[in-house]
């Protein structure tokens, strides 16, 4: 072998680890971008998803049985929070709201009584304002009992009912009954679990 030939080999011994050494750093900085760039993504969207579940939607669960049969107890349920903005409350509006009683808590329940109405409840049907007709509740499914009232609703306020009458702690029975329209959380829209149905 010529001495040219083996000075090659010598300088090639030498740079084969400097570049094994080059590739590996290179190797990894781009597995370090991305991670990073995985965490970034992960990031935005846990942050996008916050602002939309606080400013957009609320996603609740309902654990008990008084919205049944419209919403059986272990439902998930989503809300529109702008609705409101918008537009009124509107008698028959299932809402997500704060409870007038313990605000820590919300609960989900029909809107019955508007601002100004008298809500009474003669076995278990409701009359507005005294009126000699019960109001029309094609929702239920069970016939509720009881009386109850008369209620005047104040301005700005409603009165809630659950659709399991019998078996919904409401208005009824708050010590606080009425919700005032700052409370309402959100109107409900559709419920995704355990079955998909619109309201």
């Amino acid at each position: 072998m010529s001495e040219k030939n083996e000075n090659d080999l010598k300088m090639e011994d030498v740079r084969m680890p400097e570049k094994e050494e080059g590739e590996k750093k290179e190797k990894g900085r781009s597995i370090l971008r991305e991670v990073l760039g995985w965490v970034r993504t992960i990031a935005i969207a846990v942050i996008l998803a916050g602002l939309i579940n606080f400013f957009l939607i609320a996603n609740s669960s309902v654990p008990t049985g008084s919205m049944e049969t419209t919403i059986p107890a272990g439902s998930r349920i989503i809300g529109w929070r702008p609705d409101y903005h918008f537009e009124d409350p509107q008698r028959g509006d299932i809402v997500i709201f704060k409870n007038p009683d313990d605000e820590s808590m919300t609960f989900v329940k029909r809107i019955i009584g508007m601002p100004g109405e008298t809500v009474t409840i003669i076995d278990g049907k409701v009359y507005i304002n005294n009126s000699t007709t019960p109001l029309d509740e094609p929702y239920l499914t069970q016939t509720p009992t009881g009386s109850f009232g008369p209620y005047l609703v104040p301005a700005d306020s409603y009165f809630m009912l659950g659709d399991n009458r019998d078996n919904s702690k409401d208005s009824r029975y708050w010590n606080n009954p009425y919700v005032s329209r700052d409370k309402i959380l959100a109107k409900v829209y559709f419920m995704w679990w355990p079955r998909f149905r619109t309201f």
